[in-house]
């Protein structure tokens, strides 16, 4: 822990160069009715904290739970124990049924590419992996320093404010973050553009890749909550 702060300070105060842009497509609603109904009563009984309502919304066999590339899911569990220990219900400080909530607000879902049958939510956009790998290794960086627009044409400012003058704009392609500074706002990001320009974008403009997700499978002909990829609630 000594070393963090001089080591991010070293990395704030490297010359920022240019990069590559890698292209994605944003995440796309899901269009089926039967599916966008069970989300709506996931959001419901997570608002309520209704157990019951959610337990019947949960398959009871075969839940996964995918983190760090393997499924850690108690097989002699229900699967809403195991939703329940992913998301901390049983700790009262845990804001798991909020983030249960949160996950029923965002209109996406994607196909699982581990699990076939799953939709996930939210969507992660679609982007060529390797391409993206090629741009870290090009600037020495790792995933958690990349994020994309929620939207095309996202303004960015010279410094953390709405009235601040206009210095780029993004395009549909990853953007890289960067270290804050001791001025920014919470409520703001610091980006570097694909030109090498360095500029501040609204803190819901730009999402991460990576994020746990809920995930969505067909049981008994109805859509059911049928796993959990991400490291869950601590």
């Amino acid at each position: 822990m000594a070393g963090a702060a001089p080591a991010a300070a070293q990395k704030r105060d490297q010359p920022v160069t240019g990069y590559k842009p890698v292209a994605i497509a944003l995440p796309q609603g899901v269009t089926d009715d039967s599916f966008e109904a069970t989300r709506k009563q996931v959001g419901e009984a997570a608002q309520r904290k209704d157990r019951a309502a959610l337990a019947k919304l949960v398959v009871a066999r075969g839940f996964f739970w995918q983190r760090d590339n393997r499924n850690i899911a108690d097989k002699h569990k229900s699967g809403f124990d195991v939703l329940a220990a992913a998301l901390g219900f049983n700790n009262k400080e845990s804001a798991g049924w909020e983030i249960l909530s949160s996950y029923t607000d965002d209109p996406t879902a994607s196909p699982s590419p581990d699990r076939a049958g799953a939709w996930c939510a939210p969507a992660e956009p679609v982007y060529d992996r390797n391409a993206l790998a090629d741009l870290m290794s090009a600037t020495n960086s790792d995933v958690t320093e990349w994020g994309y627009p929620v939207s095309a044409a996202i303004e960015v400012h010279a410094s953390p404010q709405a009235a601040a003058p206009v210095v780029d704009k993004l395009g549909l392609f990853f953007v890289r973050m960067m270290p804050k500074t001791a001025s920014d706002l919470p409520s703001y990001l610091r980006i570097a553009t694909p030109s090498g320009r360095i500029g501040y974008v609204s803190v819901d403009s730009v999402a991460l890749i990576g994020n746990d997700q809920i995930c969505y499978v067909k049981d008994g002909g109805a859509w059911k909550i049928g796993g959990y990829v991400g490291g869950g609630e601590p």
